[in-house]
C-alpha cells in the first residue's frame, strides 16, 4: 500500500486523521472522537512500508497523564553514570544485573514506589517455547534464546522455576491436523520438545485433560515462575554487585546535544549518562521521544487474570489452552470449503499476537484464568471489571468444568506495551547515538528479557569502548543472590533451626501463606528495602492467600512501622 491509498483508508476511519512521511516513518496526526479509531488506523498503517508507525492522534477530552511520583528532592542532582537504564520492569532489571558483570557505574531509575509495578508483576509467570510468533522476528530470537537460560539463572537467584511444558488441546481432527503443521514450523524455528500426542498420552503431562479433546499438542520447553519475584531478584543481585536502583524516579526531560544525550532530567535531580538504555515498557515510546530518537508507538493492551484458591491447584500441571478457534460447528458445516476454512482459522489463530485464555498453574499453586486483550487508551489502566471476569471464566469453564466461581479469590489486570508493528524494538539509536532502544516488550517479554539483556549490556561495553572508555570485566561478580530462607519451604528440622537462631522465624504473620515475621524484616532490609505493604506482599506473599489480607494486614503494616521510619499511615497510604 502506498501513502495515497492509506490516505484513502484513513478517511473511511475519521476525516480528520491525516497521514505523512516523517524521518522515514509514517506518522499519524489528527483529532477523533474516540480511541477504536485510533486503534484502527495505528494497525492500518502498518501496511506502508517505513521504519515504523508514529501514531499521534488525539482523543477529544481524554488525554491521561503520566502518573508521576509526588517526592521532588535533589538527591540524583549531578550524579555522573555510565550507563542509566530507565525502567525497573524485567527487562530493564536483567540488563542492570547483565551490566554488574562490568566494572561500570550502572543506575536504574523507576518511577514507581517498587520495582515490577506494571506488567512485570501482572502478568501469568509463563515462560514460553516460541511457537507463536513469526519465524525471523525478535519476538522468537529472544524467546527461544530467553528460554535456554531460565533454569541456570533461577537457580542462582533462588526464584522457583518450574519445566512444566505447555499443552494446547484439540477437539477435532482438523485442528490435531492444524497443530501438526504448526509443530512442524515449530521444529524448523530451532524450538525442542513439540509433540502431538492423543488424549491418552496427555494424560502423562496434564491430570484433568477435558473429555473433549481428541489430544493436542505438547510443548516441553515450556515452564513457569515467579514474574515479581524474578524481577526484583534481578535487581537485587545486580545492586549486590555494584549497580544502583532509585526508586520513585521518574524521567522528566533530557538535553541531546550533538546527537547525544548530555542530560537527563528527573524528579529527583539532574543525571548526566555515558549510555542511556530505554527499557520504559508502556512509556517507551515517550522516552524515546525526549531522547529524539523515537520510531515507535506504544498502544496499551490490557488482560485481565482470575485468580483461584490453591486447593484447586492440582487440576493443572503447567500451563493449558483449547485450540484458538472460535467458529461455533453449525457455522463451519455452512462453510462451502469447511475444512480448509476451519485448518486456515485455526493456524490463523495460533500465530496470533494475543494467545487467547487458558490456565496456568503458578509457583505457589495457584491457577490463573486469563487474559483477555483489550485495546485500551490509558498506559496504566489496571481497572477489572466484573462483565470482563465473567467472560473470562465462563470460556474456561469449558477447558475445565470443575471450576466453580467460589474458588476465584482475586483478580488483577495488567497492561501490555505493543507497538503497532507486534515486535519488539532492540536496537542502538538511529537518530541518537548513545541511547539502546528496548520497547514493544509485551509477550514473551518475561522470556526474552534475559536474552535482550545479554545483547544490549554488549552493545553498551562496545559503544563506551568505541568512545575510548576502557570497560574491565567485574572480577568480584557473584551470580548467586544471597538467599533468604522461605519458612514454608523447609523441613521440620531445618524450621527448628531456624527459629532458635532468630525467634521471628517463630512467629506466623499469614496464616494462608505461612509467613513469619523474620521473612517480612528480611525483606525489609534486603538490597533494595521498600517500606510499603505491597512491596511486602511481592517479596513474600502475606495477603495473597484466601483471605486476601483480612487478618494479616494490620500485622504487617505494624512490622514495617517498627523496622523503618515509616508510620503506619505511610504504609497504608501508599498501599491505597
Amino acid at each position: 500500500m502506498n501513502l495515497k491509498k492509506l490516505q484513502r483508508k484513513l478517511k473511511v476511519i475519521d476525516t480528520n486523521i491525516e497521514a505523512s512521511f516523517k524521518d522515514s516513518c509514517l506518522l499519524l496526526t489528527g483529532e477523533v472522537d474516540n480511541y477504536t479509531k485510533v486503534f484502527k488506523a495505528g494497525k492500518l498503517a502498518t501496511k506502508v512500508k517505513s521504519l515504523g508507525v508514529l501514531n499521534d492522534i488525539k482523543v477529544k477530552g481524554n488525554t491521561p497523564k503520566i502518573r508521576l511520583p509526588e517526592i521532588q528532592d535533589e538527591a540524583l542532582e549531578g550524579k555522573e553514570v555510565d550507563v542509566l537504564v530507565i525502567g525497573g520492569g524485567i527487562s530493564g532489571t536483567s540488563i542492570l544485573r547483565e551490566l554488574s558483570k562490568y566494572n561500570l557505574k550502572a543506575l536504574l531509575v523507576e518511577k514507581d514506589s517498587d520495582l515490577a509495578s506494571g506488567q512485570s508483576s501482572r502478568n501469568g509467570g509463563v515462560v514460553h517455547t516460541g511457537l507463536s510468533y513469526p519465524k525471523g522476528s525478535l519476538r522468537l530470537k529472544y524467546c527461544v534464546e530467553g528460554n535456554k537460560m531460565y533454569k541456570a539463572m533461577c537457580e542462582d537467584l533462588h526464584v522457583p522455576f518450574y519445566n512444566t511444558g505447555q499443552v494446547t488441546f484439540a477437539r477435532r481432527p482438523l485442528e490435531m491436523l492444524a497443530l501438526r503443521i504448526a509443530a512442524k514450523g515449530g521444529k524448523k524455528k530451532g524450538i525442542d520438545k513439540l509433540k502431538i500426542l492423543n488424549r491418552e498420552e496427555l494424560l502423562k503431562y496434564e491430570p484433568s485433560v477435558p473429555e473433549w479433546s481428541i489430544g493436542g499438542l505438547y510443548m516441553g520447553t515450556g515452564g513457569i515462575t515467579c514474574p515479581h519475584t524474578l524481577t526484583i531478584a534481578l535487581a537485587e543481585n545486580a545492586v549486590e554487585n555494584g549497580a544502583e536502583v532509585s526508586l520513585d524516579t521518574a524521567v522528566i526531560d533530557m538535553t541531546v546535544k550533538d546527537h547525544n544525550i548530555v542530560e537527563v532530567l528527573t524528579n529527583r535531580g539532574r543525571i548526566y549518562p555515558k549510555v542511556v538504555i530505554n527499557a520504559a515498557g508502556v512509556y517507551a515510546d515517550k522516552i524515546a521521544e525526549l531522547a529524539f530518537d523515537r520510531t515507535f508507538t506504544i498502544h496499551p493492551r490490557s488482560g485481565t487474570y482470575l485468580v483461584t484458591d490453591k486447593k484447586i491447584g492440582h487440576i493443572v500441571n503447567g500451563s493449558m489452552g483449547k485450540t484458538p478457534f472460535t467458529l461455533a460447528p453449525s457455522t463451519i458445516a455452512k462453510l462451502p470449503k469447511k475444512h480448509f476454512a476451519v485448518l486456515k482459522a485455526t493456524i490463523k489463530n495460533l500465530k496470533s499476537p494475543s494467545k487467547g485464555i487458558g490456565l496456568i498453574k503458578t509457583v505457589d499453586d495457584n491457577v490463573l484464568i486469563g487474559p483477555n486483550a483489550k485495546e485500551v487508551i490509558d498506559r496504566e489502566d489496571y481497572a477489572t471489571e466484573r462483565l470482563v471476569a465473567d467472560t473470562i471464566f465462563e470460556v474456561q469453564q469449558e477447558v475445565q468444568p470443575s471450576l466453580k466461581k467460589s474458588d476465584i479469590i482475586a483478580y488483577f489486570t495488567g497492561v501490555r506495551a505493543a507497538t503497532y508493528e507486534e515486535e519488539f524494538v532492540v536496537r542502538q539509536g538511529i537518530k541518537t547515538k548513545n541511547i539502546f532502544e528496548v520497547a514493544g516488550i509485551q509477550s514473551p517479554g518475561l522470556t526474552a528479557a534475559p536474552a535482550i539483556a545479554v545483547d544490549a549490556a554488549k552493545w553498551t561495553v562496545s559503544f563506551l569502548e568505541e568512545q575510548g572508555f576502557k570497560v574491565e570485566e567485574n572480577k568480584t561478580f557473584n551470580p548467586k543472590r544471597k538467599y533468604q530462607p522461605i519458612l514454608k519451604h523447609l523441613s521440620l528440622e531445618e524450621r527448628d533451626k531456624l527459629i532458635k537462631e532468630n525467634k521471628d522465624y517463630g512467629e506466623i504473620v499469614c496464616r494462608c501463606e505461612e509467613i513469619s515475621k523474620g521473612e517480612i524484616i528480611a525483606s525489609l532490609n534486603s538490597p533494595i528495602p521498600v517500606y510499603t505493604v505491597d512491596a511486602i506482599k511481592k517479596r513474600v506473599r502475606p495477603g495473597m492467600g484466601r483471605c486476601q489480607g483480612t487478618f494479616c494486614l494490620s500485622h504487617v503494616m505494624k512490622i514495617i512501622a517498627n523496622n523503618s521510619d515509616n508510620k503506619i499511615s505511610d504504609a497504608i497510604h501508599k498501599t491505597l
